[in-house]
């Protein structure tokens, strides 16, 4: 799946998959030892994330029903977790430095296609 920012015309991720039962959202990116440019975790439903036991940081952005970003956090640091934003209906986690090299930013519209 490739996730692209509508709004600036860029392109978030080429290779975005999508944790959508139970067990794929609790595992997440847990157990892995990178996260490369380009890639992309789609937590659905999700309105809250943690780094707990990860070992990078990673941008994460969450997204309304519409597709909408209503909260963009760059560079989470392993060992943290987020507030609980009532409004989201999924979180995309992507690779450090991502919203900032695609100028992603809340009220920015995302496009999700296979």
């Amino acid at each position: 799946m490739e996730i692209i920012n509508k709004t600036k015309n860029t392109v978030l991720a080429k290779e975005a998959i999508v944790a959508d039962t139970a067990l794929r959202r609790i595992k997440g990116l847990l157990g892995r030892k990178d996260f490369q440019p380009g890639e992309a975790l789609i937590i659905k439903p999700c309105n809250s994330i943690h780094t707990f036991f990860m070992r990078f940081s990673i941008d994460v952005l969450f997204v309304d029903k519409n597709n909408r970003v209503i909260k963009a956090l760059p560079s989470i640091k392993p060992f943290c977790f987020t507030s609980i934003y009532f409004k989201a209906h999924l979180a995309i986690e992507l690779p450090a430095g991502t919203l900032d090299s695609s100028l992603t930013q809340e009220g920015d519209s995302l496009l999700l296609e296979h």
